[in-house]
């Protein structure tokens, strides 16, 4: 295989990422990179990573994988020399892994005063917590998010790993990368970005900490506009088992909801909060009369904010997703398409995820100008699998 740099198509053709393979956050986040058009080379341990690696593996999309013995002298070097010619670094371990490797913030910015140097982590660099152990849902806890997750008002419900590691987490990594690497384009001077879990969670749920500040808000679940405490924004159950999610907040939207479900007349007033109890049963009723796909189609293209709730394998042959090109085959895998859409310089996949670690060890460090790459791995300080 020939690696070359500088083939991405998308508005970060021709940046520069120096990968240092991590789990969850950051290989999205470089995977984001790579999709619109960074040259993204991923720094892996001989062996790989823990719960990641395979052809199937999407986060590894878009980079080729090279192995390193970061314990070896020439390893280390090795990352130096690759940040030498790098506009971003991005890590993911706990802090001061990276120092006590020898490539931590001062180490690069030594080497590349411009270097951006992202670090991922759920807790963030400081604070108590820092050195503790965590994963998404301890990390969502203590932001005051995965308390009002959910509708079952007596505990809450975690929607798998999206919240944290990748809403609050790599989604905040790579807005700070970019407003740093365009900070450091104009200023000449690099810096490191601090993206922890707990702080990027904290802002995306700044929205309800407005309702609470207003002192409209009940901290419980299944009690708020839009926590499934109105029964005009919830889920309903239908003759199938199936589910269709009602988002009909606004007065006309409702207004075609409550026509096309046939409830007009039998429905009680929706402010009337005491009744509220009685609105949703009445809807729950109704629901149950039918299929989820004949619902959907009366729902399907009105203005009523219905829309059947389906699994991805469905979702992926949904006419609106096909007809966006929302999931794409490529290298036989189907999988989501580069986000967001540019009007020029669109965004395109590129490699496959690498079958193993260093699967293109001697490729990648020689397209990214490596001295002398076969003595690396002669001494084992890279590996080629």
């Amino acid at each position: 295989m020939t690696i070359e740099l500088g083939q991405g198509t998308g508005p970060l053709r021709g940046v520069k990422v120096v990968e240092i393979a991590g789990i969850g956050p950051s290989p999205h986040a470089c995977m984001i990179l790579a999709d619109l058009g960074a040259d993204v080379i991923r720094i892996e341990r001989p062996g790989g990573q823990l719960l990641t690696g395979g052809s199937h593996d999407l986060l590894n999309r878009g980079r080729p994988s090279v192995a390193l013995n970061l314990k070896d002298p020439a390893a280390v070097e090795t990352v130096l020399t690759l940040v030498e010619d790098a506009d971003v670094l991005v890590e993911g371990m706990r802090p001061g892994v990276t120092e006590r490797m020898g490539i931590g913030p001062d180490q690069c910015l030594a080497r590349n005063p411009r270097l951006v140097y992202g670090r991922m982590t759920g807790w963030g660099q400081t604070g108590p917590f820092a050195q503790v152990a965590g994963h998404d849902m301890n990390y969502i806890a203590i932001t005051g998010t995965l308390h009002g997750l959910g509708q079952d008002p007596a505990r809450p419900h975690f929607p798998t790993n999206l919240v944290g590691d990748f809403g609050g987490g790599s989604t905040y990594l790579v807005m700070g990368i970019l407003a740093a690497l365009l900070e450091s384009r104009t200023g000449g001077q690099g810096q490191v970005v601090d993206a922890a879990i707990v702080d990027g969670t904290a802002h995306l749920n700044a929205m309800t900490a407005a309702f609470l500040a207003g002192g409209n808000f009940q901290e419980k679940r299944a009690a708020n506009m839009l926590d499934g405490g109105m029964p005009f924004y919830d889920i309903y159950e239908t003759s199938d088992g199936k589910h269709m999610s009602v988002g009909a907040l606004e007065p006309q939207f409702y207004d075609v909801f409550v026509e096309l479900l046939e409830i007009k007349d039998s429905a009680p007033d929706r402010f009337d909060f005491s009744r509220s109890d009685e609105l949703r049963a009445v809807i729950a009723e109704r629901f149950a009369t039918r299929t989820q796909a004949e619902w959907i189609e009366v729902f399907e293209g009105t203005e009523a904010c219905v829309a059947g709730i389906i699994p991805m394998s469905e979702a992926i042959e949904h006419p609106h997703m096909k007809a966006r090109g929302v999931f794409v085959e490529h290298e036989g895998l189907t999988q989501p398409a580069p986000a967001p859409r540019f009007s020029r310089t669109e965004a395109s996949l590129s490699l496959p995820p690498a079958e193993k670690a260093g699967a293109q060890t001697r490729e990648a460090l020689t397209a990214w100008g490596v001295a002398d790459v076969d003595a690396l791995l002669e001494s084992g300080a890279a590996v080629q699998v």
